[in-house]
């Protein structure tokens, strides 16, 4: 997946003439304290230079965890056109462009965001966006500031920095705000997995009806030391393998996601939650199923239409309807 081409114009304007060492020193700070999942009161984001890192290292790898997600949330509601958005944690704006690839019916954003640097780097990119945009610079940990339900919510890698209190006050806010859909996102680690669980839980606790991933609203099936996540391959331009010092032309943004309606969806096939395994007239799929179970299923060519499925069948698809 690469980023839409404004946004990646954008994004090189806005690194162009920064000393290509000091982004790389804040994008190595930056990555160690997302893989450590580190919460030490600082947001990850504080400060010019961990903002600038953020755009040419960690912006294109969200971008494709949370257009996968929506991807799946269209899939689910083929009906669902919202007009208006809400991002809590909303950095330079990612969710927007994302919603705004997968729906064109978006016209309005409230973004909100604490990070005051990151903030200014997302009112110049989404500048052009076509869309009437409004910031906010609420800190999430001290709640939301009043505004009307939106047709989309989104939370994308914002968790991780919150106390388990504050996360919870935030998702049961952010449900009361959503008069469509609630989708949030978080790192694909076994930690990340357990606050998707926790979100999906107090959420169906509040009658909220599951869009996806989940195929049903039963306990997760899934038990450590597994855990539910998906994987989108994500390009690295030039400017993103030198900050990261990699040779490597991809890379795979692992993430897991919540997505909850207000309204329930059309009944859909099962989850595929691995890599499919292909071999010679067979494929072999880990589903998790509509009714609360988790199995392989193996296609052979002899099921006809469903091996036809099962070969375009990627990690993080709905397989059988």
């Amino acid at each position: 997946m690469q980023l839409p081409p404004p946004l990646r114009l954008a994004v090189e304007r806005a690194l162009d003439g920064v000393p290509p060492s000091e982004l790389i020193s804040a994008a190595q700070r930056l990555s160690e304290r997302y893989r450590a999942e580190i919460r030490d009161g600082t947001p990850h984001l504080a400060g010019e230079h961990a903002a600038l890192a953020y755009l040419g290292t960690r912006l294109p790898a969200t971008y494709a965890a949370v257009r996968r997600s929506f991807d799946a949330v269209a899939a689910g509601r083929p009906d669902f056109a919202p007009q208006t958005l809400l991002d809590a944690g909303a950095g330079p704006g990612t969710a927007l462009w994302a919603a705004a690839d997968c729906w064109s019916s978006l016209g309005d954003a409230l973004l909100i965001e604490s990070s005051a640097s990151i903030r200014a780097l997302g009112e110049t990119l989404c500048a052009n966006a076509g869309r009437h945009v409004a910031w906010s610079s609420a800190n999430l940990a001290g709640g939301l500031p009043d505004t009307s339900p939106r047709d989309l919510v989104t939370l994308s890698y914002v968790l991780d920095e919150l106390t388990p209190a504050a996360r919870d006050t935030l998702v049961d806010r952010l449900w009361q705000l959503t008069s469509g859909v609630l989708v949030i996102v978080e790192p694909g680690t076994p930690a990340g997995w357990q606050r998707i669980l926790r979100a999906r839980g107090q959420l169906l606790a509040a009658g909220a009806a599951l869009v996806a991933p989940c195929p049903h609203a039963h306990a997760c099936p899934i038990a450590a030391p597994d855990w539910c996540h998906f994987a989108e391959r994500v390009e690295r331009t030039r400017l993103h393998r030198t900050l990261k010092q990699a040779d490597v032309p991809w890379e795979d943004e692992k993430f897991i996601y919540v997505a909850a309606a207000r309204q329930t969806a059309s009944a859909s096939g099962s989850r595929v939650i691995a890599p499919p395994r292909s071999g010679s007239g067979r494929v072999t799929l880990k589903l998790c199923q509509p009714d609360g179970t988790a199995r392989e299923r193996l296609v052979t060519r002899r099921e006809g239409a469903a091996f036809k499925d099962a070969r375009r069948c990627n990690w993080g698809d709905v397989f059988g309807k």
